[in-house]
């Protein structure tokens, strides 16, 4: 059957939210651990544009944490390098993280980022989304969303894995490069 005879799906609204999801052969624990470091967004970003954080790891909804940002690194925007502040927005230990970003917009343009956490056989399934669905209206015309694509998302969560791994064995060895086994 060739394409041409197959029917074109009914239109559908263009989506709001985007997630991507891999399952983390480590403990909800351990990556929750990341996730509520402002130091662990900047390890596991594979945008390019998060380049340094500062502040305690989060622990409630209303914490915040301080990133110095490079929209350059998209080459959407001529942003160059600005700060962020990251607002906890829902915050379920060892469940789910998710925040809005403070910035250079007021008031804010109220997309959300965040992670679910799902024990599984064989470790975590973490789902990393995006969801843009409560954007300001007045900013939409002027917006493309979603700011990264999701492929970035799968990317971010294939470094999450590697960054896990790579704490679990500082940890367990003690020199910051075996394998963390007895």
């Amino acid at each position: 059957m060739s394409s041409s005879s197959v029917p074109a799906p009914p239109s559908e609204p263009a989506a709001e939210r985007i997630e991507a999801t891999r399952l983390i052969p480590a403990t909800p624990a351990e990556v929750f651990a990341v996730l509520r470091d402002p130091q662990g967004h900047v390890d596991i970003d594979a945008s390019g544009m998060l380049m340094d954080a500062e502040g305690e790891p989060v622990s409630a909804v209303g914490d915040r944490f301080l990133v110095h940002m490079d929209r350059e690194a998209l080459g959407d925007l001529p942003m160059g390098r600005y700060d962020v502040e990251v607002v906890i927005a829902t915050y379920r230990p060892d469940r789910e993280i998710a925040w809005t970003i403070e910035g250079t917009i007021k008031p804010p343009l109220r997309h959300v980022y965040g992670y679910r956490l799902e024990p599984a056989d064989g470790g975590t399934l973490v789902t990393s989304f995006c969801d843009w669905s409560d954007l300001r209206e007045d900013l939409r015309p002027f917006l493309t969303f979603p700011i990264v694509p999701e492929s970035a998302l799968k990317g971010t969560l294939g470094i999450l894995d590697r960054t896990v791994h790579r704490r679990r064995a500082r940890a367990g060895d003690g020199s910051g490069g075996g394998t963390g086994a007895a």
